[in-house]
């Protein structure tokens, strides 16, 4: 599982690493945040084509998503771009979860959820997550993979207990800054608050200080430039059982692209 990839850079080097990496490390599935990728706001259909070329299975995202209106019949034609589950389904482009077979033949769903601490008041993720476990008209897969978009530390942590033994893995997207709390839950279930950037070193969360750095010194609006210079890669594996959906392993992974 990819944190969010961040404009030109950030695809370039997931497409230089990525192929190998499967390779070198067994990988079945890979998800990756890809609300960025378009200029550093959005996504386009081209953009996320080049990504499924490069060994991206699923495209997840969050409130970016809906930047670049190009994308809304995407997100209902192709079932491998998801937005967030919570924001409804009433006059709401695309699908919030998905069902997909991974390389080894092995069914899995991918959820899609926001957070709404600082962020839209959109529906309640744990609320809207329950619904989907409990009611859909066929069981999930054992294998569940949830990308929580979120702000707030608190709330991922909270969505991570609260979905412990129902999910195989909760990993966090948004802050794009990479936290060290990867562990396994007690009730089988990987989680790490966030799982970072792929995108420029040298930036603030991937942009470039330049047009970043007077929305601190003196307060004025800036238009954000995505940054250059080495990229790094954060993406986190984990090793899951396929019959009962408990996760065995959970490690972060990171590689550096001097482009």
């Amino acid at each position: 599982m990819i944190g969010d990839v961040i404009g030109k850079p950030g695809r370039l080097a997931l497409e230089a690493i990525l192929p190998g990496l499967r390779e070198e490390r067994g990988i079945d599935f890979v998800t990756a945040n890809g609300e960025n990728l378009a200029g550093g706001m959005g996504l386009t259909a081209s953009i996320a084509d080049a990504l499924f070329a490069h060994g991206v299975d699923v495209i997840t995202s969050g409130n970016h998503i809906w930047d670049k209106r190009e994308i809304y019949p995407v997100l209902d034609a192709n079932d491998r771009i998801l937005r967030p589950l919570n924001y409804g389904t009433h006059d709401v482009p695309g699908r919030g979860w998905g069902v997909y077979q991974a390389l080894d033949g092995t069914d899995l769903a991918v959820v899609n959820l926001q957070g709404r601490t600082y962020m839209q008041p959109i529906e309640n993720p744990f609320t809207d997550m329950d619904r989907l476990l409990d009611e859909s008209s066929e069981a999930l897969p054992p294998i569940r993979l949830a990308d929580f978009h979120c702000e707030v530390t608190s709330e991922k942590n909270a969505l991570g207990l609260h979905l412990d033994g129902r999910v195989s893995a909760v990993v966090g997207t948004h802050t794009h800054v990479v936290t060290g709390d990867e562990r396994i839950l007690p009730g089988g279930t990987a989680y790490q608050t966030d799982l970072g950037m792929t995108g420029p070193i040298w930036s603030v969360i991937g942009f470039d200080p330049r047009t970043v750095l007077p929305r601190f010194i003196n307060a004025l609006p800036t238009r954000f430039e995505v940054g250059s210079g080495p990229v790094i890669l954060n993406a986190t594996q984990i090793d899951i059982d396929p019959a009962t959906g408990r996760a065995l392993a959970i490690e972060r992974v990171t590689r550096v692209f001097e482009g």
